[in-house]
């Protein structure tokens, strides 16, 4: 009776530890990824220094948009050790999440409201999207490649991203059904500036696009529509981004 009441109270410790364990390791995980993207945050984005000084990312939606959404989740599972390290990495398809400083600083230079409606030609993973979803009232945004956009999609759906929604498409050629937008984010380089986008920009809206070709220097140029309608642009640096998948 005794040795029956005994191994009885060993099984009950053996679960209650084996319980405990399995919290603690989960926690630690999830810890684990918590302070990656806090210092991704702060040495990456925020406090990012250039030879010539300080070039970090100050806006502090942004800040708080790139520590809240998980990076890891959105890299293919082989990738996700290296998910908050300072570079691109390879989604499949041929193409790239953007290194998340690039993913910040495009986003502040749109300077996003949460009344906005934001346009993002080539969603490829899904993060920029998700990012800019804290940060407006509605993204909508176009992939070409059907496979990756379709993946994306039920990814973000797991994801409970409800101000999100996808289009498999030619995204030189925008999505006017939903135009104008306060914003629009391009995430692969065309040769040149897409006339679409830019009639589908809201006067007083801000483009964000990186232009050149493959073999060609980038630039990350910025395209102000005023309220008139007349539009200016301006170049903000040398980035490299793939291209800007079209249909044929």
């Amino acid at each position: 009776m005794k040795l029956k009441f005994f191994s009885s109270y060993v099984l009950l410790i053996g679960v209650l530890l084996f319980t405990v364990i399995q919290e603690f390791s989960y926690g630690d995980s999830e810890d684990k990824y918590r302070s990656e993207r806090e210092r991704m945050v702060t040495t990456q984005i925020d406090f990012r220094h250039v030879k010539d000084g300080r070039i970090g990312v100050k806006n502090e939606a942004v800040l708080e948009a790139m520590l809240r959404v998980p990076r890891h989740k959105f890299v293919p599972r082989k990738s996700q050790s290296r998910a908050y390290v300072d570079s691109p990495l390879p989604i499949g398809y041929d193409q790239t999440i953007s290194q998340p400083y690039i993913v910040a600083y495009m986003t502040e230079q749109l300077k996003p409201k949460k009344d906005y409606k934001a346009l993002e030609i080539g969603t490829g993973s899904g993060y920029q999207a998700a990012v800019l979803s804290g940060l407006v009232r509605h993204v909508y945004t176009i992939e070409i490649i059907e496979d990756l956009g379709k993946r994306t999609k039920k990814r973000l759906k797991d994801m409970k991203y409800k101000n999100i929604t996808v289009k498999i498409g030619d995204g030189y050629f925008g999505w006017k059904e939903h135009s104008p937008y306060d914003i629009i984010i391009v995430t692969a380089a065309p040769n040149h500036i897409p006339p679409s986008l830019v009639q589908q920009l809201k006067p007083g809206g801000v483009m964000c696009i990186p232009v050149g070709g493959r073999f060609q220097v980038q630039s990350l140029i910025l395209v102000q529509k005023d309220k008139d309608g007349s539009v200016k642009t301006k170049q903000i640096m040398p980035v490299r981004f793939v291209p800007l998948t079209r249909n044929h």
